[in-house]
């Protein structure tokens, strides 16, 4: 049913064809609806007003009353200006305009009480504004005080056309006098009795033009828990929908394989939080339905048993498993690390990656389609169309990334019932993350690392400090460990980067290849085959240095590299320094990261580094990495609608969403069709404006 929220926004009073461009332009404002859930970023406290005497602060908005005194253009071109005095009892101050002159000039009344707003600014002795806004006080101005003033988003574009913060906020008022009548409830009774909710218009009200700090704060708070609280039903209903879908093996019995694994084989004892993910992964086996489980955890904290346990249920429940990695370094490090157990737990297992040779690939496509092999391990060459599996249940798939979504589902197309799907990351997600835009997903997270793992010892020091550091490196090598020498290589700069990289690579070269250590080098430009020989010459300790950029993959384990030193520590993302910190550390000794930087460095740059000197937990990074970058560069393009908040910030309102999604799952069990009458608000409202995001992919 048409709403006149609906309308579109030129047939607003004040919009017209013009400015309706440029609000869909500039501020994606298209309908009534659109500029109702345009909200003010901040709000300036209005209540005081000064004298020109009390200007003593120069850093915040304030207001003051005065009059007119006289005006006059001076300079020519760029230079000119319209230069306003401005007076009360106390002073004298400028007000300068730069645009727009002569329409000002032509509207400024000399000798005119005119109450100014603006931020002031202080030259020598004198004190101006630039630009302030100004209101006429008449007879008939029967109320000049103000509290919370709202100031909302614009562009150059649109101050042009008199559209600045005020021209919106007028815009607002008419608007909220023409929908007053259509601004239904949308909440359940239960809800809105729950948090004693205020009204939505009364809410709509308030958020724009505030009555008090506290009406701001309760309109505030209903408002961002209707956003959330929608976007969570939106993504429980994909859930719901696609495991309706999904109709999967079921896997009840812990057999044999499972309890010999688990009772003879397994020498130490699973994390409290590796039992947790094991319990969510068998109640997932039971359902009857497609797991579709995204497990997250931090380099170390033991994901690979957890993919071992899983594919010996598949096993003792007659199914086949895959496990599929991004590179051949990858896929052969997983097929060695299961080897391990291969023996002792008797399951037949097969690498297949593109430098399988002929023969021997045609013997595994052929054991794989006639059941002879339980487990294989591969990269893409386990998509391709002669790949056929005899009775696929379950796939796992490490660092999802890598994969598109038509790619994965390649590997059970031919199948009527689709396998079980388990996706691995090492890049820890922070938890609002995943409940919003992994909201579709079943996300685990194993949140502790195994007693006996050590912390990377890390350190930033600046580049006057490397000659110390080498010395430092000398002394580990001499005792046979492996050293990671990372530069950057950012887009912007990628020429001077690129040659950087040479030049430290030449220096590294003279100042430790004579002392009888090899020093390999690994970057973008190197093809793929000498990428992965170098890769493969550091991981057989045939080179001692690996000089390189970003490209060191994720998960690549060399036990005996405990060293990983960082140069231009700054021009990194937290979450790189992280991943590219948790390439040591991974045996038994003790490692170490240095992070190197100029001293010249930004207030962002200073967070990212104390935040890596102080902690090692990959979720608590993740977190200060979200505050510093918001959601979306964190996601890139992934569902990044579903984090296009209008009042909402995931950030900041993880309460709030913790809650909404609660009271969704809980609604949903109840009356997944919401057909009950006590939530027909609830289904008018999500029918209406968030029935879209069902149709949003998933990750798996």
């Amino acid at each position: 049913m048409v709403s006149i929220l609906d309308t579109n926004i030129e047939f607003l009073k004040g919009v017209g064809p013009k400015r309706s461009l440029l609000l869909n332009q500039e501020l994606k404002i298209f309908s009534f609806f659109d500029l109702l859930n345009f909200f003010p970023f901040r709000y300036v406290d209005r209540s005081k007003f000064y004298s020109i005497r009390q200007i003593t602060v120069f850093d915040v908005e304030i207001q003051v009353i005065g009059l007119v005194k006289n005006m006059q253009i001076i300079g020519v071109g760029k230079k000119k200006r319209l230069v306003v005095n401005f007076v009360d009892k106390t002073g004298l101050i400028s007000l300068i305009f730069f645009r727009r002159i002569t329409w000002i000039q032509k509207n400024i009344k000399i000798g005119g009480r005119y109450l100014i707003f603006g931020r002031p600014n202080k030259y020598h002795d004198s004190i101006s504004f630039v630009h302030p806004e100004m209101e006429l006080i008449t007879s008939s101005t029967t109320n000049i005080s103000y509290s919370l003033y709202p100031v909302y988003h614009s562009s150059e574009k649109l101050n042009n056309v008199g559209l600045n913060s005020k021209g919106l906020s007028k815009l607002i008022i008419s608007l909220l006098k023409e929908v007053k009548q259509v601004i239904y409830e949308n909440l359940s009774k239960d809800i809105i009795f729950k948090y004693n909710f205020i009204d939505r218009y009364y809410a709509f009200q308030n958020v724009h033009f505030p009555a008090s700090p506290q009406l701001l704060n309760e309109s505030t708070s209903r408002l961002k828990y209707e956003e959330l609280f929608f976007l969570q039903i939106a993504l429980l209903k994909q859930k719901i929908i696609k495991k309706k879908k999904s109709k999967s093996f079921v896997f009840t019995k812990v057999g044999p394989k499972f309890n010999d694994f688990y009772n003879k084989h397994l020498n130490f004892e699973l994390t409290t939080a590796q039992k947790r993910v094991m319990k969510e992964i068998r109640f997932d086996f039971a359902t009857g339905f497609q797991m579709n489980r995204l497990l997250q955890g931090d380099v170390g904290s033991g994901k690979t048993i957890i993919a071992i346990m899983s594919i010996l249920l598949a096993h003792d429940n007659g199914f086949q498993s895959c496990l599929m990695a991004p590179t051949d370094i990858l896929s052969n490090q997983h097929f060695n690390s299961i080897l391990e157990f291969a023996d002792d737990i008797n399951i037949r297992i097969a690498l297949l990656t593109g430098k399988i040779k002929a023969q021997e690939k045609k013997k595994i496509l052929f054991d794989l389609k006639n059941n002879n092999i339980d487990l294989v391990i591969g990269t893409h060459a386990l998509i391709q169309d002669d790949v056929f599996f005899n009775n696929l249940g379950l796939v796992i798939i490490d660092e999802q990334h890598k994969f598109g979504v038509s790619q994965r589902a390649k590997l059970w197309s031919s199948s009527n019932i689709v396998p079980h799907v388990l996706v691995m990351t090492a890049t820890p997600i922070p938890r609002t993350l995943a409940m919003t835009a992994y909201g579709d997903l079943d996300v685990s997270v194993i949140d502790e690392l195994p007693p006996n793992r050590k912390d990377i010892v890390t350190y930033h020091k600046f580049d006057s400090e490397l000659e110390t550091i080498y010395q430092f490196l000398y002394q580990e090598l001499k005792k046979d460990k492996q050293v990671y020498i990372v530069f950057p290589l950012i887009e912007e700069s990628k020429v001077l980067d690129y040659k950087n990289l040479l030049t430290g690579y030449e220096q590294i070269k003279d100042r430790f290849s004579d002392l009888g250590f090899n020093i390999s080098i690994m970057h973008g430009r190197l093809k793929k085959e000498d990428k992965e020989l170098e890769m493969a010459k550091f991981l057989n300790h045939e080179t001692h240095i690996m000089v390189a950029t970003t490209v060191i993959e994720v998960g690549v384990n060399v036990p005996n590299a405990t060293i990983m030193v960082i140069q231009n520590a700054e021009k990194f993302g937290l979450s790189q320094l992280h991943q590219l910190r948790g390439r040591v550390g991974r045996g038994s000794d003790k490692s170490f990261c240095f992070l190197i930087t100029s001293h010249k460095l930004t207030s962002d740059a200073k967070v990212r580094l104390k935040a890596m000197v102080e902690s090692s937990d990959g979720f608590k990074i993740a977190e200060i990495d979200l505050k510093l970058r918001g959601p979306g560069d964190i996601l890139g393009t992934r569902q990044s609608g579903l984090v296009n908040l209008k009042i909402s910030n995931l950030v900041n309102d993880h309460d709030v969403l913790y809650r909404a999604r609660e009271d969704a799952k809980n609604l949903l069990k109840k009356d997944s069709e919401l057909v009950s009458p006590a939530n027909l608000a609830i289904k008018k409202f999500f029918i209406k404006y968030h029935a879209k995001l069902l149709k949003w992919g998933s990750v798996a």
